[in-house]
């Protein structure tokens, strides 16, 4: 079954009807070819899944009618904040859908020394509108109950001092070699901290396409931030930052659980 998100403010739950509008009255009812009657899946962006019946189309607009509430959780309570190194061409495509897939929920945009890509004005604004769909997408596709948030572009030194709102943060650097990423997740710290907190937000620094800078991890370093390892193999941008993704969330007890 299809999925589709809507404000909260679109709901009317004691009437127990709500209404879809914006692009995806066309997709619905033009490329998909729902028609009234048809049910479809709808999330609310705040976890909660409704199966709706479609009760009226047109132009602009959707109506429907709660036929179910499903009572099922697919968010993690590890929040996880991957911190990208912006990277050129279309890498930046496959980390957003991928990282949704995943269960990410927030990525936020990062210039390093070695960053390439500067964007600035309407190209900005296009260019975060394309990726926010792009996330919105896969959201969708793999039944996401919440869409993950686009933040940035942010300086080096922003970035680090918004992981300080993080319980837990790594940063792979393919020059480390005292840490590696497990180890640096299994903590007695990290531990205690899953023990005592219902939800656990954890930051991941990914640099974009050559790496950070020697005294970037330097300053990675004096924040308090974990350097870690994930291997002896070099991990593309694009790859490095699914694969850890997919590290942080199984050593956690996300990924892999029933």
């Amino acid at each position: 079954m299809d999925r589709f998100f809507v404000e909260p403010e679109h709901l009317n739950l004691d009437g127990k009807t709500l209404y879809i509008d914006g692009e995806d009255v066309k997709h619905i009812s033009k490329v998909l070819r729902y028609g009234q009657g048809d049910e479809i899946e709808v999330c609310d962006s705040n976890g909660h899944e409704y199966i709706c019946r479609i009760e009226s189309i047109d132009k602009t607009r959707i109506d429907l009618s709660i036929v179910d509430e499903v009572d099922i959780n697919r968010e993690s309570r590890i929040r996880v904040s991957l911190y990208q190194g912006v990277p050129k061409s279309t890498k930046m495509d496959i980390i957003l859908q991928k990282l949704t897939e995943a269960g990410v929920d927030e990525i936020v945009l990062v210039n390093t020394k070695r960053s390439v890509v500067n964007i600035k004005g309407d190209k900005a604004d296009k260019k975060f509108d394309r990726w926010e769909r792009i996330i919105y997408e896969a959201a969708k596709q793999c039944k996401r109950g919440l869409i993950p948030k686009l933040r940035g572009i942010l300086t080096f030194k922003e970035a680090l001092e918004d992981m300080g709102k993080n319980d837990i943060n790594i940063c792979p650097y393919e020059v480390e070699k005292s840490l590696g990423i497990k180890e640096a997740l299994q903590t007695g710290q990290v531990k205690k901290i899953l023990e005592n907190k219902d939800e656990v937000r954890v930051g991941i620094f990914i640099g974009p396409e050559g790496g950070f800078a020697e005294e970037e991890n330097e300053m990675v370093k004096a924040a308090g931030i974990a350097s870690v390892t994930m291997g002896p193999r070099i991990f593309r941008t694009e790859t490095a930052s699914i694969v850890a993704t997919a590290i942080t969330l199984y050593e956690l007890g996300d990924i892999g659980g029933i």
